[in-house]
């Protein structure tokens, strides 16, 4: 299994520097939504078939550690 630093990256040129899927343009925020409206797995996997289960856990991973850095810093 990748860590999810080779999977999600930040590209200014690419929407707007926010964290995105490598190779796409589906950010980090694009897929927590999705799944906070109450989408499945295999449905945003059937509706984004660039995605998969790696690149679903790795959006997991990332803001799992990202909300670690944020409550580190206050």
């Amino acid at each position: 299994m990748k860590h999810y630093s080779e999977i999600i990256i930040i590209d200014p040129t690419i929407r707007f520097g926010k964290p995105t899927i490598k190779g796409t343009r589906i950010s980090v925020y694009d897929v927590l939504s999705l799944f906070a409206s109450g989408m499945s797995l295999q449905e945003i996997i059937d509706d984004f078939p660039e995605l998969g289960v790696e690149e679903i856990n790795a959006v997991f991973a990332y803001a799992a550690d990202r909300e670690q850095k944020l409550l580190n810093a206050s």
